[in-house]
């Protein structure tokens, strides 16, 4: 407590220092993990995947005027997937700022409070599961060199902590850089990860695994590892996102 009053944590929402309730003598609204994670105030601001979603990949189905038998978005229901279901915690627009931050401007602080709430909404459904290790997606040496960390396993870890699932850092590794896929098309980007990653154990003894990345847009990534990851032997694949696109 007394180093949070020294060395203030920041917001994931507005980056200002979060402000403690220690000091403004009020009950808290957020729920006990969250409490110094995040300022009160902007916990309203947050607006969390709402169902239905994708039985395949978790993207949130539109409500309006849809048939309630949808259980596929569209981009499910048009193409095949490696993995077996992925869940994710918010819509990547409301949180897209916060994610800039994290992945490229040091702020792995927020970890704590994305890997806290990933285990209070989402745990059950991925204990549920029976994930042996979560499994960060990588990235490729250059870049972690340049970043001094992996947003992936950072959070990875940081959930490790909340629900008891080891996390397996060294299993994948992105063998090969790759351009920023997020102004490619599903086409290049499928193009683009092509060998990308490789196995880093040739014995894999893993039934079940969960996937960890920031954001899930169109699958490709965490297709490009399930691929990897179904050579070897592995039966179910998983994953969970920070955020997620529109289907």
């Amino acid at each position: 407590m007394i180093f949070n009053l020294l060395f203030p944590r920041r917001c994931p929402i507005c980056d200002e220092p979060v402000k403690l309730n220690i000091i403004r003598h009020k009950p808290s609204p957020l729920p006990p993990p969250l409490v110094g994670l995040i300022c009160p105030a902007c916990y309203p601001k947050i607006s969390y995947l709402a169902e239905p979603t994708c039985l395949k990949c978790g993207k949130a189905l539109s409500q309006a005027g849809e048939n309630a038998a949808i259980e596929f978005c569209h981009d499910c229901a048009v193409r095949s997937h490696q993995f077996d279901r992925g869940l994710a915690l918010f819509e990547y627009p409301c949180i897209a700022g916060s994610l800039s931050r994290f992945k490229y401007k040091g702020r792995q602080e927020y970890a704590e409070y994305y890997g806290a709430e990933i285990a209070r909404i989402l745990g059950k459904d991925i204990l549920a599961m029976n994930p042996e290790c979560l499994i960060p997606v990588p990235i490729h040496q250059k870049r972690l060199r340049s970043r001094g960390y992996n947003q992936a396993t950072v959070l990875a870890k940081v959930i490790s902590r909340h629900l008891g699932i080891p996390v397996a850092d060294k299993l994948v590794a992105r063998v090969h850089a790759t351009a920023p896929l997020k102004n490619m098309n599903l086409e290049e980007r499928q193009d683009s990860l092509k060998s990308a990653f490789n196995l880093m154990e040739n014995d894999v003894k893993l039934g079940t695994v969960m996937i960890v990345d920031d954001i899930f847009t169109t699958g490709s990534t965490i297709d490009a590892i399930a691929r990897e990851l179904r050579l070897m032997g592995v039966n179910r694949i998983y994953f969970v996102a920070l955020s997620i696109g529109k289907g």
